[in-house]
Parts: C-alpha cells; sequence; structure tokens
C-alpha cells in the first residue's frame, strides 16, 4: 500500500468513524440514542494504526483522534472532533517520504427525540470541515455533510444499537462522493463490572475502482 493509499485510508476512516466512534461506549464504534443531559461534558480520544508491505516498500500510518462532546440540553449534545494523522514511507529500509498533521474536523448535532418502553431513537447530523492539508494528502480540500440515524432497544440485561448513516464525501481526489455506512451492537450485562460486547459494520467503499466494502467484526 502505498504512502497516498495510507494516507487516504487513514482521511476516509476519520470521515466515516468520528462522528460515531468518538462518543459510542466503547469499545463500540457503533453509537447509542443517549445524549449526555444539560450543561455536561465528554472528551475523548480514540487512535488507528495501519502497516503495509509491498515487495521492498514498507508503509505504515497512524490516526489519534480527539473529540468534545455537551449537552446543550437534555436532549441535544454539541458534538466536534478533530484528528492528527502521521504516514511514512520506506523503500530497502530507506525513508522516501514522511507526512503528519490535523485533518479534517467534524462537527456534529446529536439529537434524542424519541423515548419510550426501551426504544430510543436519535438522528445525527454533521459537517466535515476542511482543516487538513489537501496538497499533503491528510484532507478532503471541501466541506461535506454526514446524517446518522441511531435507534437503540434495552431490555435488561440485553442492548441493541443500530447506526445507519450517509456521508456527502465532497473531495478532489476522485474518491466516491456518494457513501453510506451501516452497523448493529449488541452489550450483555453479565454483571455490574463486566459486560459483552459485540459489533459489526460495513462502510461503501471510498475507492472507486473498487466494489468491496470493507466490513468488520469487533468482539
Amino acid at each position: 500500500m502505498p504512502l497516498q493509499k495510507i494516507m487516504k485510508t487513514l482521511a476516509v476512516a476519520t470521515t466515516l468513524l468520528l462522528p460515531t466512534a468518538a462518543w459510542a461506549m466503547h469499545p463500540l464504534i457503533t453509537d447509542d440514542a443517549g445524549t449526555l443531559g444539560r450543561g455536561k461534558y465528554q472528551f475523548e480520544v480514540n487512535g488507528q494504526y495501519d502497516h503495509d508491505e509491498e515487495g521492498s516498500v514498507e508503509s505504515t500510518g497512524y490516526q489519534m483522534a480527539a473529540g468534545q462532546s455537551y449537552g446543550v440540553t437534555d436532549t441535544i449534545d454539541l458534538v466536534a472532533g478533530i484528528p492528527y494523522l502521521w504516514a511514512k514511507e520506506k523503500d530497502s529500509g530507506v525513508e522516501v517520504s514522511n507526512e503528519n498533521g490535523v485533518s479534517d474536523a467534524s462537527l456534529d448535532v446529536k439529537w434524542h427525540f424519541f423515548e419510550k418502553n426501551g426504544l430510543s431513537l436519535a438522528m445525527k447530523p454533521g459537517l466535515a470541515l476542511p482543516t487538513g492539508n489537501e496538497e499533503k494528502g491528510l484532507g478532503s480540500g471541501k466541506v461535506g455533510y454526514h446524517v446518522y440515524a441511531i435507534a437503540s432497544k434495552e431490555v435488561d440485561p440485553w442492548a441493541i444499537h443500530v447506526n445507519l448513516g450517509y456521508i456527502r464525501n465532497e473531495n478532489d481526489t476522485d474518491d466516491r462522493v456518494n457513501l453510506w455506512h451501516a452497523s448493529l451492537a449488541g452489550t450483555y450485562l453479565l454483571r455490574q463490572d463486566l459486560t459483552l460486547v459485540g459489533n459489526i459494520h460495513v462502510d461503501r467503499n471510498a475507492d472507486p475502482s473498487s466494489d468491496n466494502n470493507p466490513a468488520y467484526l469487533l468482539g
């Protein structure tokens, strides 16, 4: 995987995952429908690592994403996040490229609009802001947007969460513009301090040359 592809992978992962992953219950990717409550704050950090070797070429990439959530009301959260990316490439052990910097930030509003009999529903629209250096491959160079529909159902000791998302991936790098995300998570409370979790999700591949959509399973 060449350096440019590593950078693109990390940048796209940031776009797809930051709006959900930064605020889902760790270690889940899928978000739940709950909000923080009026006047409450939450700060989280998550990371990602990529590594690939093709012949004599070795490529590595890292991502660290930080985010802040604030409860504007009991049912509305304001969520802001910004990632930092590192990527380098070596050929026969000699470093040929090394790029790092801030990538595209995100700004989201999470609205918890329904709750009854253990069923909760929320919407989470947001923007992807072009704060990353496009020439270095750290950002898209354009403002994008996304919206997630979130449903949670809790029946003790079980909880199920479903996310469906549309991402408008505006970019100058010939990636797909219209992307989607679907995920399902479940938790089972064994005891007060121990919970079993499972998560599966699939994303539309941003690479227009591939129809192989990445899917992930977490437990």
